[in-house]
């Protein structure tokens, strides 16, 4: 390919990818961005050139190798439920916006701190950053088949390196706070991290399943070849080891890198996102893995004997078989994992080394006499400056030192410096005695040892056999021998740094930490950081601090960064937390630090400490009245606790007091209306007995047959009373539990027919049409006088409320898993659906009635529920889909 066009096919890509970042900062795009997956697929920025191609050179030249690096983190992250969620929300309540502030902020706000651990990650990363830059060149290089040119002004590289400082320093710095999400590079970072495994698995399967005849054929073929077993096992004790410590090395890389900090714990928007990330993270890198080995053992088997770089094989196998378009998809894959890389930690660096460096040692007088629109706009250039500066260095470093070195040799270099920070971190996290000066001699000291057990022999030339310095050491010292320190020679040389530096490292840390005691804005610290479920929800109150401040102090220089408005809404929100009266003068410690919070993610932690120092004055404090305050803290932190447990308890106590009161109201009302009810209907029976009883006695005359009628009327209006007081008095026995039924085998269908017959004469006065047509014979397990008890009822009603002309009743059973559904099912005018769920309750009346009272007591239904739920079964009504009711029971089977 020309590499007009390819460079034609990268302008289209990035162009996409700004694209991608432009959408993701819009807020209608927020249910889209702001996921759990697009968090996960971020966090694959760990996978760089050096995964996309160097992985495949080490597996071809070493065999397994190239595991380690993977292998550590799959480790560690299923740690990550308790030690993510713990550095996310000590990041997150202090307003936490780089691992430099991070560290510093646990060791007292400590600017020198800051300061040293950014140089470290800059010595660390920088040559990182050139290494993609070096795969971005020899890949464009080996696509177009052109040979490279030392000329700045006609490398590709020159211009990639240009473009990428462009789109990271404006997507990178729209924000003045640091702490503030990035939805824009982080979607597009999620973005590339599908499109590069996507890309790397279809090369996998092409040369797998079309170069070669699958796996095992890859594998048969390999294994002619030289030292393929030999390179293909761990091998002894002393491998073994050297395996370990590169698995120690990667697993501090996922905690420690700047870019993976940044995207695992500044861009962190919900902490229930680790839950998808501690499965997903971890399957991407074994997908990723998935095809390495046949591509590097398929390229030694197509290559043997030929010098090319194992490195590139991906793209080499491909254009071995004139396969133009995937030797572009895989280009563009490699391109994806290197600007990933690139871009999010040149805008880590640039956070770091603004609120870290500039700021503090430089810029901090100026910004503390300006304006806010002045003042963002510094911080801003700053920052936009920085990432330009960052990468166009890391572009001349490429240029003048890491053309000699492999993908993998310089990573790893990366690694074991930027593990440097390894113990002051987790020191932060789990240890109370650790101490700044511990921290920071820790951290020199080992990277001293770095430099001179890695970066020295490197710059030498690490295959220079005639160097003195490497075989013998520096003046002939061999104990000294930057590859075998003190004799150690068993190990390769980044283990073997890694080792000795960690070790120096720790030990000073330790040692140090014992013997000096930090002061108590360290403790305080320790105590926030190592407790921080403790204090993360009122996290100013655990924050020490003893002195005279004003108020209207700290507000002016709040409003020097955030603007008149913010810092009004700011601290209206304090004041309503703390319940604190707006027009307080002094200031308490609460204040200082929610000031702190407030400015640290505008110019870094160290900063926010001077600025905020400068207009208050403090008093020291010793380190037992730290403990002491603390103490009392928690003990204020525990007491607001059960306060808020409590007072909640009480409202839900309170919503269910009125909830019950409101249904008691309601059934009171309920009971009045059945009473009045029952009232009249007992009333009317023995009104009617009383009238013809006395017609009897007061008229000897009355005819036989009269007389007869009033006596059969008497009889009637008896009966009537009397099944009134039965069904009251089988509710009640219903309702206490007194009332059994006596289950045996019937006959459903034989059932229903008997309820049937004596309602036969009625249907047929009323001209209703019945209709229930069941052949089979069902046999099932109830009491069956009390189904013909509810069957009778629920017929008696679809009776009641069929039309005058026309009416029509269908019964049905249906046969269920477990049960049978029994439905009677009439056309006349149907329920109102607000009397579904109360109809079956004794004390209801509908309120949708007219004004004549249906017929009956209205107990009818209520004692139907009851003997179905004896029965185990259910019973609901609803409305027909043309019209009428609908009354549908179940019986278990």
């Amino acid at each position: 390919m020309s590499s007009l066009g390819l460079i034609a096919i990268l302008l289209f890509y990035l162009a996409f990818l700004f694209l991608i970042a432009h959408w993701a900062e819009k807020k209608d795009n927020v249910k889209w961005t702001n996921n759990a997956y697009v968090y996960s697929l971020s966090l694959a920025v760990y996978c760089t050139a050096w995964t996309y191609y160097g992985s495949v050179g080490v597996a071809a030249n070493s065999g397994l190798t190239y595991l380690p690096i993977y292998l550590g983190p799959i480790i560690a992250i299923p740690a990550w439920i308790i030690i993510l969620r713990k550095i996310i929300r000590i990041s997150r309540v202090n307003n936490v916006s780089s691992i430099a502030d991070f560290i510093s902020l646990r060791y007292g706000n400590s600017r020198f701190l800051g300061a040293v651990v950014t140089v470290v990650s800059l010595a660390a990363i920088l040559p990182y950053i050139a290494l993609q830059l070096k795969a971005i060149s020899e890949t464009f290089h080996i696509v177009t088949r052109v040979p490279h040119n030392s000329l700045m002004l006609f490398d590709t590289t020159t211009y990639v390196a240009v473009a990428l400082a462009l789109f990271a320093s404006y997507y990178g710095t729209r924000y003045v706070d640091a702490s503030e999400k990035r939805k824009g590079i982080i979607t597009a970072v999620a973005m590339e991290s599908i499109l590069k495994l996507v890309f790397f698995f279809i090369v996998g399967i092409y040369v797998t399943y079309f170069v070669f005849d699958g796996f095992q054929d890859v594998y048969d073929k390999a294994s002619v070849l030289k030292d393929f077993e030999k390179k293909n096992t761990i091998g002894g004790i002393e491998p073994a080891i050297n395996w370990f410590f590169l698995c120690v090395v990667s697993l501090f890389a996922i905690f420690l890198l700047p870019r993976q900090f940044h995207a695992t714990v500044v861009e962190n928007n919900r902490e229930r996102h680790i839950k998808t990330a501690i499965w997903l993270f971890p399957l991407y890198l074994l997908a990723f893995n998935l095809f390495v080995f046949p591509i590097a053992w398929g390229g030694n088997v197509l290559f043997e004997g030929e010098n090319v770089n194992a490195d590139t094989y991906s793209l080499l196998i491909p254009q071995m078989f004139q396969n133009n378009f995937l030797t572009t998809l895989v280009f563009l894959g490699g391109f994806s994992a290197a600007i990933s890389m690139i871009v999010v930690s040149s805008i880590s660096l640039s956070t770091m080394l603004s609120n870290n460096l500039l700021i503090p040692y430089t810029f901090l007088r100026k910004l503390k006499d300006e304006d806010q629109t002045v003042n963002n706009k510094t911080i801003v250039n700053i920052r936009k400056i920085g990432i330009f500066m960052l990468i166009i260095l890391s572009y001349l470093i490429y240029r003048l030192f890491v053309l000699d070195y492999n993908l993998v040799s310089i990573g790893l270099v990366s690694f074991v410096i930027i593990s440097q920070l390894a113990p002051a971190f987790f020191g932060a996290l789990f240890w109370r005695r650790g101490s700044r000066l511990g921290a920071i001699w820790g951290i020199i000291i080992g990277f001293f040892i770095c430099m001179y057990t890695l970066l020295l022999p490197y710059a030498f030339g690490i295959s220079n056999h005639n160097n003195s310095f490497l075989l013998n050491g520096p003046y002939g010292i061999e104990i000294l021998k930057p590859f075998a320190l003190f004799g150690l020679d068993y190990l390769s040389p980044v283990p073997h740094a890694f080792f000795w530096s960690l070790f120096f490292n720790t030990i000073i840390y330790l040692g140090v930490s014992v013997s000096f005691k930090g002061n108590y804005r360290e403790r305080n610290y320790a105590e926030m950081y190592i407790d921080i479920d403790k204090y993360s929800t009122n996290h100013e109150t655990a924050f020490v601090w003893k002195g005279t401040a004003y108020t209207s102090d700290i507000e002016k220089v709040l409003v020097k960064f955030l603007g008149e408005e913010r810092t009004r809404r700011a601290l209206n929100i304090f004041n309503v937390k703390y319940n604190v009266d707006q027009n307080q003068e002094l200031a308490d410690a609460r204040l200082i630090k929610f000031a702190e919070n407030l400015l640290t993610g505008h110019i870094g932690t160290a900063s926010a400490k001077i600025l905020i120092s400068s207009v208050v004055k403090e008093e020291k404090v010793t380190l037992p009245e730290v403990l002491k305050i603390l103490e009392e803290s928690n003990e204020n932190i525990i007491i607001n606790k059960k306060l808020v447990e409590t007072s909640t308890e009480l409202k839900r106590i309170t919503s269910q007091l009125k909830l019950a009161n409101e249904t008691l109201v309601k059934k009171d009302k309920q009971k009045d209306d059945f009473l009045d009810t029952v009232t009249h209907e007992l009333r009317t029976p023995i009104t009617a007995i009383r009238a013809a009883s006395e017609i009897l006695i007061d008229d000897d005359d009355i005819p036989d047959e009269m007389r007869r009628q009033f006596l059969q009327n008497i009889i009637s209006e008896s009966d009537r009373l009397n099944r009134l007081i039965d069904k009251i008095l089988d509710l009640e026995k219903f309702e206490t539990g007194k009332q059994k039924i006596n289950p045996t085998f019937n006959d459903l269908v034989e059932t229903i027919s008997k309820t049937i017959d004596p309602l036969q004469q009625l249907i047929k006065n009323k001209g209703i049409t019945i209709y229930f047509e069941n052949n089979k014979s069902i046999k099932t397990f109830y009491d069956e006088d009390r189904i013909v008890q509810v069957l009778t009822n629920l017929l008696s009603n679809a009776i009641k409320f069929c039309p005058e002309t026309e009416g029509l009743i269908t019964i049905t059973i249906t046969d269920k898993i477990d049960f049978w559904e029994i439905s009677v099912m009439d056309n006349g005018k149907g329920i109102n659906p607000i009397d579904f769920e109360n109809i079956f309750n004794k004390f209801y009346q509908s309120d949708n009635q007219n004004i004549k009272k249906p017929v009956g007591s209205g107990l009818g239904l209520a004692i139907c529920k009851q003997i179905v739920e004896l029965h185990k079964g259910k019973i609901w009504a609803q409305n027909n889909n043309g019209a009428g009711a609908c009354f549908t029971f179940t019986l278990p089977k």
